[in-house]
């Protein structure tokens, strides 16, 4: 197994071209790598050290909560869901990253000086220039504000170790393309709050990989795979491949509520009730 130093990692972000002007979300899976001198710490150190702003997504699905009844076509499944909602935590800004974002991004959210957007269950981190300013682009009913920021400033995707499945900003593609969202409810100090604009899955993602070669960089650092994709090409390429088959990208698992309420025929009417009841 490769030994990946903190300047491996800042030799391998460099030949991706980045530099300290970079802006930059960052999906990652430490453990693509090898094994990292220092842990996820040296790849945040690394990461901060080459570019000027650095983003994490640092949702918070432990907060989410299930009501008995809610909108139809939501691409969920009601009930009663008393013993899970009795689970669940509540929002706070100090509240981990669920498990499924990894430790790069926990790691970079306790990182003294980082600053945390306020969104109950989509919340992103950041370190660097102007962070508070990108975390202030998310509002409730602008989720994914943050990648909107990234992109009026020439930010990059990068997906070290990962595939496009965990490519935050294609759901912002999702949303210009017109593709149906849904809501979910999560736990807040001030109660249960509604998330309007709640993404679709994202299984199907890479599937989106053909049509982005051309503006994809790639390098090897250790054992992992790292790419580069600015944000302004990919959202462009991605809307257009969804506007040109309102099903691309859907992923291919038969049981997936959120994809099927995707496919399913939006007649008047239908989708738009906001009953609920918890």
């Amino acid at each position: 197994m490769p030994d990946v130093t903190f300047r491996d990692l800042q030799k391998g972000f460099r030949e991706l071209g980045l530099t300290a002007q970079s802006r930059v979300i960052a999906h990652t899976a430490l453990s693509a790598f090898g094994q990292v001198r220092g842990g996820a710490e040296t790849v945040v150190g690394a990461l901060r050290a080459v570019c000027g702003l650095v983003i994490a997504p640092a949702f918070t699905y432990q907060c989410l909560i299930r009501p008995r009844v809610g909108p139809p076509e939501n691409g969920m499944a009601y009930g009663d869901f008393l013993d899970d909602n009795a689970e669940a935590e509540m929002f706070q800004s100090d509240v981990p990253a669920h498990a499924d974002m990894g430790l790069v991004a926990e790691t970079l959210r306790r990182t003294p000086g980082a600053a945390r957007s306020a969104h109950p269950s989509l919340s992103f981190a950041a370190l660097g220039e102007n962070a508070t300013a990108a975390m202030a682009a998310q509002t409730l009913t602008e989720p994914f504000g943050p990648l909107a920021c990234l992109e009026e400033q020439d930010g990059d995707v990068l997906l070290l170790g990962v595939t496009h499945t965990v490519n935050t900003a294609i759901h912002l593609a999702e949303q210009r393309a017109g593709r149906k969202t849904f809501t979910r409810w999560a736990l807040t100090p001030r109660g249960i709050v509604a998330c309007p604009h709640w993404p679709g899955d994202s299984a199907g993602f890479d599937a989106l990989r053909p049509h982005l070669q051309s503006i994809t960089r790639s390098t090897q650092i250790g054992n992992a795979h790292v790419q580069r994709l600015p944000v302004r090409d990919l959202l462009a390429i991605a809307e257009q491949v969804m506007r040109a088959d309102p099903l691309a990208l859907l992923c291919a698992f038969p049981n997936c509520e959120r994809c099927n309420a995707v496919r399913a025929p939006q007649g008047p009417g239908r989708g738009v009730s906001n009953l609920k009841s918890f």
